[in-house]
């Protein structure tokens, strides 16, 4: 099987606006003209990969609510992919920060929330609005997650950089990896847009795999590559009509193997030519979290089963309150007495009465024990499904 090398090292000269003595990366012409040529073993795991996107694909039609569960999984990708980059805050903290049901809420969260502002951004742009996946598009979503975020540098939110950047190390001279300057840059995103629309042999999955890494080898922005890059991969699988609902997401899955992600990523543009690597850890990850996310589902569905029966066993008038409330912890699994008064209409005494009827049903639980005024609740089964820990 023949390997091919995405680009080479090159000394770059000095000049009045940019010092010398460093080497970044040159993109060769993509894709290679000769194409690219995978091992059966890998079209193999290519071909199981997408038949589980099309599993997951038909189990999520089985939800009623499949935009709860759309929305649960976009917050934790946003969460995963956030942590990939120093975030610490959790998917709860997340939750909590978009309704204000807690104080001192962790200022990072802000990296998460943004990051769900983004997605949800992209998602309707290419799937309500249909807009191509095109460097402008790109350049919005970059937009969306980096405008008035934290940051502890200037990041250029929705602009292509003009000066290098570089990956590890603390400068262009002593980094482990500079990607290409301006102007290579720019030819090589020129390259991976037409790539992208391209009608071509390259079977779908994989070409989401080598976008993503093409992506990320380029590094167009000052700030914010992996995540933007990451979403890239959603939006692609959604546009190749591998999925009906954008309902996969990796982030997960690079967030368990953080370190051979970028090892992996890393070999994708080495002078050895790693492509087949990085394409087989990227199809391991695609069946993985395709399982991860079948099963979801079907505890989802038996939990709300269980849920049910138990709502059904209450007085008519208790059944009819927990009936409004039941379906909207699906998208908002964390409340507070607010929140029940604001889906119900009910006073404070009646949302409180609501949320203890719950509690003793247990379906929710109070989130901090120790707190007597502004608890939260939590309908902790749920949450769990979705957690990396479990």
């Amino acid at each position: 099987m023949k390997q091919n090398k995405i680009g080479t090292m090159i000394n770059q000269p000095a000049t009045s606006s940019l010092a010398g003595g460093f080497k970044s990366f040159c993109p060769n012409l993509f894709p290679p003209r000769n194409g690219f040529d995978f091992s059966p073993n890998i079209i193999k795991k290519a071909n199981e990969a997408t038949r589980l996107l099309g599993k997951l694909d038909g189990i999520t039609k089985l939800l009623p609510d499949v935009d709860f569960f759309l929305l649960m999984y976009l917050r934790k990708d946003a969460t995963s992919s956030s942590q990939i980059e120093g975030t610490m805050t959790t998917m709860i903290d997340a939750i909590e920060a978009e309704i204000k049901t807690a104080e001192n809420i962790p200022e990072d969260v802000d990296d998460i929330l943004h990051y769900i502002k983004a997605l949800d951004y992209g998602l309707r742009r290419v799937v309500d609005e249909n807009f191509p996946i095109s460097l402008r598009f790109i350049k919005e979503l970059h937009e969306k997650l980096l405008k008035n975020a934290r940051a502890t540098h200037h990041s250029c939110p929705g602009e292509f950089r003009r000066t290098p950047n570089w990956i590890g190390g603390t400068n262009l001279t002593n980094a482990k990896f500079v990607p290409p300057v301006a102007d290579d840059m720019q030819r090589a995103l020129n390259d991976l847009e037409k790539f992208i629309y391209a009608k071509d042999t390259t079977i779908d999955i994989i070409k989401a795999g080598l976008i993503h890494a093409q992506f990320e080898t380029i590094h167009p922005f000052v700030d914010g590559n992996g995540r933007t890059g990451r979403m890239l991969i959603t939006f692609y699988l959604w546009k190749a009509g591998l999925l009906e609902r954008p309902v996969l997401f990796l982030s997960s899955f690079f967030k368990k193997n953080q370190r051979l992600y970028y090892e992996r990523l890393s070999e994708y543009h080495s002078e050895g030519g790693g492509i087949s690597e990085w394409i087989n850890f990227f199809l391991e990850g695609v069946i993985e979290i395709a399982n991860e996310a079948i099963e979801t589902v079907e505890q989802i569905t038996k939990l709300r089963e269980q849920d049910v029966l138990k709502i059904q066993r209450l007085g008519k008038r208790a059944s009819e309150s927990a009936v409004l409330v039941l379906p909207r912890l699906y998208s908002q699994p964390v409340v507070n007495n607010a929140t029940i008064q604001k889906w119900t209409g009910f006073t404070r005494a009646g949302a409180q009465a609501v949320i203890d009827r719950f509690i003793n049903m247990g379906i929710l639980s109070a989130k901090d024990k120790g707190i007597k005024y502004g608890q939260a609740y939590i309908y902790a089964k749920y949450i769990d499904i979705f957690d990396d820990k479990k």
